[in-house]
C-alpha cells in the first residue's frame, strides 16, 4: 500500500495530476487503471490521428507522451527509493516528442507499450517497503518523496484521461 501524497511531497507544478488521485491506496487506482484503460484505448483506435487543434498532439502522441511520462517519473521513484541522492534532470515533452517518430507506429503498439510499462511499473511499486515511501530526492530541480511520485505517475494518467475525454471525443 502506498497512500496518496501530501503537499510539500512534490513541487506544486504536479498538484493538477495529484489532485486526480483519490485517497486512499495509490497502488490500487494504478491497478485499476491498468485494467479500464487499454480496452477504452484500443476503442478509440478510429481517432489515433486526430488532433483538436492545429499544433495539438495527436491522440497517439498523447499516449506516447503518456508511456514516456510514466517510464521517467518510474525511474524516478526507483533511484529516490533505492536512495541516490543524485538530481535527477528534467523532461521536455515537447522536444521528446519531436524525437518519438509516433507516426512510425501503430496505435495498437502505443496501447501494448502502456500496458508493459504500467506492469512493469505496478512490479516496481508493489515491491518496495513501506521505509522507503518518504524518501527524498531531487528531480527537475525541486524535492520529490517516493509518494509523490508514485501519485504523480497516477495523477499524470488521470490528467490525460480527463483531457482525452473532452478534447478528442
Amino acid at each position: 500500500m502506498i497512500d496518496k501524497a501530501k503537499d510539500g511531497e512534490f513541487n506544486p507544478f504536479y498538484g493538477t495530476y495529484v489532485s486526480k488521485v483519490p485517497e486512499g491506496d495509490v497502488l490500487t487506482f494504478l491497478q485499476q487503471q491498468a485494467d479500464e484503460i487499454p480496452a477504452w484505448l484500443r476503442s478509440l483506435a478510429h481517432k489515433a490521428d486526430y488532433r483538436y487543434g492545429p499544433d495539438k498532439w495527436s491522440l497517439a502522441e498523447v499516449l506516447h507522451h503518456c508511456c514516456d511520462t510514466e517510464r521517467i517519473f518510474s525511474y524516478r521513484a526507483m533511484c529516490i527509493a533505492r536512495g541516490d541522492k543524485s538530481p535527477l534532470p528534467g523532461m521536455d515533452q515537447n522536444e521528446y516528442m519531436a524525437g518519438a517518430r509516433t507516426d512510425e507506429r501503430t496505435y495498437e503498439s502505443l496501447v501494448a507499450e502502456f500496458e508493459a510499462i504500467r506492469s512493469a511499473t505496478l512490479a516496481l511499486l508493489s515491491s518496495l517497503s513501506p521505509e522507503v515511501h518518504d524518501n527524498e530526492g531531487n528531480a527537475s530541480g525541486s524535492p520529490v518523496t517516493v509518494r509523490g511520485l508514485v501519485s504523480i505517475i497516477a495523477g499524470h494518467l488521470a490528467h490525460h484521461t480527463q483531457v482525452i475525454k473532452e478534447r478528442y471525443l
